[in-house]
């Protein structure tokens, strides 16, 4: 999948895996990494080098996930602050939030 320029590819099993962001031009990869629970993916960590930043890695990286779980039916915990983030600037993607425990 490309976005705007940054392809991003998906690697990983059922239990855990990661996003990674790759932009023209450069060797630095971003990433974006999940582990499994249940039917969530617990988004807990993006990492973009500084030599890509500013260049809407990261939220590339979070957009191929929402797609993923739009796609295939699972939920998100959005664990890393980034993500977070996101899912506050989407309220349109708050039924891909999974239900956690108060």
């Amino acid at each position: 999948m490309a976005i705007d320029g940054i392809k991003i590819t998906s690697h990983g099993n059922a239990a855990r895996g990661e996003y990674r962001a790759e932009v023209p031009g450069s060797e630095a990869v971003g990433r974006l990494t999940w582990i499994a629970r249940g039917e969530a993916r617990i988004a807990d960590h993006t990492l973009v080098p500084p030599e890509i930043g500013g260049q809407g890695v990261a939220a590339s990286l979070v957009n191929a996930l929402v797609a993923d779980a739009q796609r295939e039916g699972f939920t998100i915990v959005p664990q890393c602050s980034y993500v977070e983030a996101q899912f506050k600037r989407h309220p349109e993607w708050s039924d891909l939030l999974a239900a956690t425990p108060s």
